[in-house]
């Protein structure tokens, strides 16, 4: 069952802004023991499938473009990261359905350089910092110099909001600190750089209502619902997002760990939002944010 304005559109419309490469690059090499932790959560298996396959998925559940996350932990996990240069070249034979964004790792020397190589020779079209696994904190004046560049590029980041499943139950959650997932931190980015669009990317648990009020209150920050099935969403989050958020939320997954098609069921099945929201949230939003 598809969400209303997607079943009655001629063709795939939605926007996923949260998608990781269902590839082994992702889910065995830079994941690692605490990406095998986190399929266990999710209960899915670390199976893999190759692009074709997944856009032929994510047609059919009605959904016109992906985000795609590159990802660089190695600093602090010590796996190898997604390179940049495999998110582009991805991006370049999916043009029309791959919008890439780069990552790069702010503990190592060449973060800002890296950023730069991003934006001006791989044409990525933003960043995506997952806190807990890189494990740094965002609003620390270290990484000043970074948000700095970022800025200055003019494209969003998204960075990952709440708790992780990386490392869930696994003795010590694999030395991963669920701390550098508080959206406080971000709000601290977003005070100090009002020009770069920030995208915290899915609902914040434990944190939901600070994330809310951050939201509500940085005119540059936004958040999407990925990484939750609709039904598992807080009811507040909802409310807001069909209110006084419904132009600053978007639709997300959370790929490979949660399917496009289950995700949109559910949407269908547990909201009852309008049509004009269903538009927003599903993909005038993220059009806006993108720059689509």
């Amino acid at each position: 069952m598809l969400p209303d304005v997607l079943a009655a559109a001629d063709e795939p419309r939605a926007i996923d802004t949260h998608a990781h490469q269902p590839t082994r690059e992702f889910l065995r090499d830079a994941g690692g023991e605490m990406m095998r932790d986190a399929a266990s959560t999710f209960g899915t298996e670390l199976e893999t499938w190759d692009y074709d396959e997944m856009r032929a998925e994510y047609r059919e559940a009605g959904v016109a473009r992906a985000v795609l996350l590159g990802w660089d932990a190695e600093t602090n996990t010590g796996n190898p990261p997604v390179p940049n240069d495999h998110v582009a070249e991805v991006r370049d034979e999916h043009p029309d359905f791959f919008v890439g964004f780069g990552s790069v790792d702010p503990l190592k020397e060449d973060c800002v350089e890296e950023a730069e190589r991003c934006v001006e020779d791989l044409d990525l079209s933003g960043f995506k910092f997952q806190q807990i696994a890189q494990g740094f904190d965002p609003s620390s004046p270290r990484h000043r110099e970074l948000w700095n560049a970022i800025e200055s590029l003019g494209v969003p980041v998204i960075f990952h909001g709440g708790n992780s499943t990386l490392g869930a139950g696994s003795p010590g959650g694999r030395g991963l600190r669920v701390k550098y997932g508080n959206p406080m931190l971000i709000d601290d980015v977003a005070a100090e750089h009002p020009a770069l669009p920030i995208l915290i990317a899915h609902p914040a648990f434990p944190w939901e209502k600070e994330q809310l009020a951050i939201c509500q209150q940085k005119g540059n920050v936004h958040m999407d619902l990925s990484g939750w099935l609709p039904k598992y969403i807080d009811e507040q989050v909802l409310h807001y997002a069909g209110t006084v958020l419904r132009d600053k939320v978007m639709f997300g997954t959370d790929y490979p760990m949660i399917r496009p098609g289950r995700w949109l069921a559910q949407f269908a099945a547990h909201t009852d939002y309008d049509e004009e929201t269903q538009r927003k949230l599903l993909w005038e939003n993220a059009e806006a944010f993108l720059g689509l």
